[in-house]
């Protein structure tokens, strides 16, 4: 609903932190008090002098009563209803609620952002804790070291006949076991303590070399304009700087084929097609996507374009989150999605709409290919790479395909697809 459609809403809420009656104020703006009811309760539209005329009797400006409270407010607000109960109808409209209470709107929206926030959160720790391989083998080490102190300490209990030399010994596995518990705890809580922004530290050489096209927001502006390097990569490891170079490479490479003026003509329209795209510019379709991903959305982090690579084994090769549609970082994605698809139909384009299972359930239109490797000769074994380019959806329907992040935090529960059980309360039934 329009803002204005909450003018009177907040010419009421005015009124009354003012201590004015209704009568009184209908008095000094010449019209009837039962107008003016009709007006306070929305009733009534209103324009012009006589919205002026209260401002002025009003103490305020004829804005403050016009804009009121952001689009985003009323949105969470509708976004709470729904995912509170999806089939009943609010009490009342979310745009009246904003314009009587608007503190506590803002901060009911607040709380919304916050427990999305930390759901997010949630899932990439789940993730890590899953497969992270360090903190496994970090693990191993403290158990190790637990066990061992723990047998060494039960001979000494339990065997007081032991001589001079062999109680040294003992002495000394159990100090050197306990020195390396200490050293593996240490470890692993510095390891832990790094991870207080959950979505940009770096595990592996992808992590570093994506952290940083991150900050970027994954946008190469000397690499547009036909330059050599994209920014500065000798502080990171080495295999991330191999990494690194090999990104720039295919990167200017498609900078050369579609250069950025051509690209932002070609995603000033309403529906954009890929395949019809790539035709255009003579190019492949994973090449357009990859050049969509950078351009579609720049700047507008909740609209900005998400981009997914993997190899044959489905082990992702690039990552880019689109804003509510997250990639788990060790694999083990949701086999739903059409990255994995594509792999099954090689070169054949796949477009689908999706809407991402959990609060919130936003909405998405991905677009996903699979193409053949350059073989290193007739006999090389042939293998392939999925491209998907994700792109946010306001024409969201009730038919779209409902994908996870992974089984493991998925509340979907009537999925063909699922591995395990969801550590999430709705999600336990395994189909």
């Amino acid at each position: 609903m329009p803002a204005h459609s909450l003018l009177g809403t907040r010419i009421r809420e005015r009124r009354i932190s003012l201590g004015l009656k209704q009568a009184e104020l209908a008095r000094l703006i010449g019209i009837s008090a039962s107008y003016l009811n009709l007006i306070e309760h929305n009733r009534r539209r209103i324009a012009g002098k006589l919205v002026t005329n209260i401002a002025d009797q009003l103490k305020t400006d004829v804005a403050s009563l016009s804009e009121g409270a952001e689009d985003a407010v009323i949105a969470a607000l509708n976004e709470v209803m729904e995912m509170a109960s999806p089939d009943a109808t609010a009490p009342e409209r979310a745009e009246d609620l904003t314009g009587r209470f608007p503190g506590w709107s803002s901060l009911i929206a607040a709380q919304q952002a916050r427990i999305k926030d930390l759901e997010r959160t949630v899932e990439t720790l789940t993730d890590r804790m899953t497969h992270d391989p360090f903190l496994s083998t970090s693990l191993h080490e403290v158990i190790s070291a637990v066990t061992s102190i723990r047998s060494t300490s039960s001979i000494l209990r339990d065997d007081e006949g032991l001589d001079g030399e062999w109680l040294g010994r003992f002495h000394s596995n159990l100090y050197e076991d306990a020195v390396r518990l200490a050293d593996s705890s240490q470890g692993l809580v510095r390891y832990l303590d790094t991870a207080q922004d959950t979505d940009a530290t770096g595990f592996s050489p992808q992590d570093e070399l994506e952290a940083r096209l991150a900050e970027a927001e994954y946008y190469l502006p000397s690499l547009e304009k036909g330059g050599t390097s994209g920014f500065d990569v000798s502080e990171m490891s080495a295999s991330a700087q191999d990494l690194a170079q090999r990104y720039f490479k295919r990167y200017a490479q498609d900078a050369a084929r579609i250069c950025e003026a051509d690209i932002l003509r070609a995603i000033d329209q309403d529906d954009i097609d890929p395949a019809v795209l790539a035709v255009q510019f003579d190019v492949d379709i994973a090449t357009m996507l990859r050049r969509l991903s950078v351009f579609v959305g720049r700047g507008q982090p909740n609209q900005a374009a998400g981009l997914v690579i993997c190899d044959t084994s489905g082990t992702f090769t690039f990552r880019k989150p689109a804003a509510g549609f997250p990639v788990p970082r060790f694999g083990a994605a949701c086999p739903l999605w059409p990255l994995f698809s594509a792999l099954s139909q090689p070169m054949v384009p796949l477009r689908t709409a999706l809407q991402m299972a959990g609060r919130g359930s936003p909405h998405f239109t991905c677009f996903a290919v699979a193409h053949p490797l350059q073989p290193f000769g007739f006999s090389a074994a042939r293998a392939y790479e999925a491209t998907m380019l994700i792109l946010p959806s306001t024409q969201g329907a009730a038919s779209d395909l409902r994908v996870g992040t992974s089984c493991r935090i998925c509340p979907e529960t009537d999925c063909p697809a699922r591995r395990e059980q969801s550590i999430l309360a709705e999600g336990k039934r395994l189909v």
